[in-house]
């Protein structure tokens, strides 16, 4: 009789551990439905420098995962890293996305790709705020990348801004600009800048720079020889706006830009891309590849989707430029 209670005993015990094990099972399956059966990603995000753009498009980039059920601290786990325009930075930064195997790599800005695709041809890098992928040697072509890296471009209508300037100021014969003499994008911008505004029976004169510290001296070389500036999505001058407009506002003249943050921070107008929006396509390209239904090589280059109009008022005011109601009708206005 002993004997018979102790095997009930053991009976009752190991049904308790069989229950007990489904009870933890059915948690694990609950723990798997709550992410929606994605595993924890590594993501290495590495932002150039800070400026309101590319601040914008990292910003968009996370919001554009979320958007997709990647959400930090569930199933992703981010690793966010500024260069801070510092290229031994960028390096150091990609060779720890590479160490630490990350799962993918989002890049901003074309120096931050390029140092992350010198460094790993296996870890898919998706970037941002870069203005030709194929010029900067990233991609076989922005139609079939063809390697581990793509993205979306902030390749801008150069030639509806110039359109822009010209309805804004139609007596400009000369117009200026300044840029990095580092930043392969700027380089392509300013050369279709130039071919355009030359077809329209306008003067060029540019002027280059290495750093933030050139940019003061650089300007007041143009001033007195252009009638407006215009400044394509460099990032030296984008990190430093306010440097440019306090040499061009008291010599009244009007910057036209090449993206809305830039026009926030002191330029005048622009028809440009939205870096935020760029940013959340980036996310979604990114969330494509997690979810395995594609891959860099065959993922074309996207071009930004939503433009718009950006007025300064508070600069035209500055200016004495009273801006035509056919251009505010449907524009961003910063007041």
């Amino acid at each position: 009789m002993f004997k018979g209670k102790k095997l009930k005993l053991a009976a009752l015990g190991l049904t308790t551990l069989l229950t007990a094990g489904i009870i933890a099972g059915c948690g694990t399956q609950k723990a798997d439905n709550s992410t929606d059966g994605k595993k924890n990603f590594k993501i290495g995000v590495v932002q150039l420098v800070e400026h309101n753009a590319l601040d914008a498009a990292n910003k968009g980039f996370i919001a554009g995962l979320k958007e997709r059920g990647y959400v930090e601290g569930e199933n992703i786990t981010i690793d966010q890293q500024n260069a801070q325009a510092d290229q031994s930075n960028l390096k150091n930064i990609a060779q720890r996305f590479v160490s630490d195997k990350d799962d993918l790599i989002c890049a901003i800005a074309t120096p931050a790709a390029q140092s992350v695709a010198n460094v790993t041809k296996d870890i898919p890098i998706v970037a941002t705020a870069i203005t030709d992928y194929k010029s900067a040697k990233l991609v076989s072509s922005n139609e079939k990348p063809g390697a581990n890296v793509t993205g979306t471009s902030d390749n801008g209508p150069i030639e509806k801004q110039i359109d822009l300037l010209l309805e804004l100021f139609p007596n400009t014969k000369t117009i200026g600009t300044i840029y990095s003499s580092s930043e392969i994008n700027s380089e392509i911008q300013v050369k279709q800048m130039t071919k355009y505004a030359e077809s329209k029976g306008l003067k060029v004169e540019t002027a280059t720079v290495s750093t933030v510290n050139d940019i003061q001296q650089a300007a007041q070389s143009l001033v007195g020889k252009v009638d407006v500036f215009y400044e394509p999505t460099d990032n030296v001058i984008a990190s430093a706006m306010p440097t440019l407009a306090a040499i061009t506002d008291p010599a009244k003249i009007p910057i036209i830009c090449a993206e809305p943050n830039m026009v926030k921070q002191g330029g005048l107008a622009t028809y440009g891309i939205d870096y935020y929006k760029l940013g959340v396509q980036t996310g979604h390209m990114a969330a494509d590849i997690l979810d395995g239904k594609t891959k860099p090589a065959d993922m074309p280059i996207q071009e930004a989707k939503d433009l718009k109009i950006t007025i300064n008022k508070k600069n035209a005011a500055a200016l004495g430029i009273t801006i035509p109601d056919s251009i505010l009708q449907g524009a961003d206005i910063i007041e």
